[in-house]
């Protein structure tokens, strides 16, 4: 998720551009957040809307549903123990369950590159 850059780009007054976003999937993406966050689904998005409680939470996590990122935000967000919102189509009780189940993993990004350099090896 990016609400800050959301921010930004509110109160810049200049209206953003959708351009086709491809994924971006080495593990170097994972660690460069600026390489990642323009590509996000919820750069234009009010970031009101993605600090939600309740079943408002569905309609945030539907925004990032078919986000091109999502995995490099869910592994920001869970690398950085993000408390509030929803980040990487994850609730906030989603990614408490997932750090306690995982506390072996120090680094969600290698972990996500790595389960996707495997799934893209086991295409070929």
């Amino acid at each position: 998720m990016t609400a800050s850059l959301a921010r930004t780009t509110a109160n810049s007054g200049a209206k953003p551009t959708c351009q086709p976003a491809e994924q971006i999937t080495t593990r170097e993406s994972f660690n460069n957040r600026g390489e990642w966050i323009t590509q996000a689904h919820c750069r234009n998005v009010d970031p009101d809307e993605l600090f939600v409680k309740g079943a408002a939470q569905r309609k945030a996590v539907a925004i990032c549903r078919h986000c091109p990122v999502v995995l490099q935000c869910r592994a920001d967000a869970l690398d950085n123990k993000v408390e509030f919102g929803v980040w990487g189509g994850m609730t906030e009780r989603q990614r408490r369950a997932l750090l306690r189940k995982h506390p072996e993993i120090t680094s969600w990004a290698d972990f996500f590159a790595g389960q996707l350099e495997a799934g893209q090896a086991a295409k070929q």
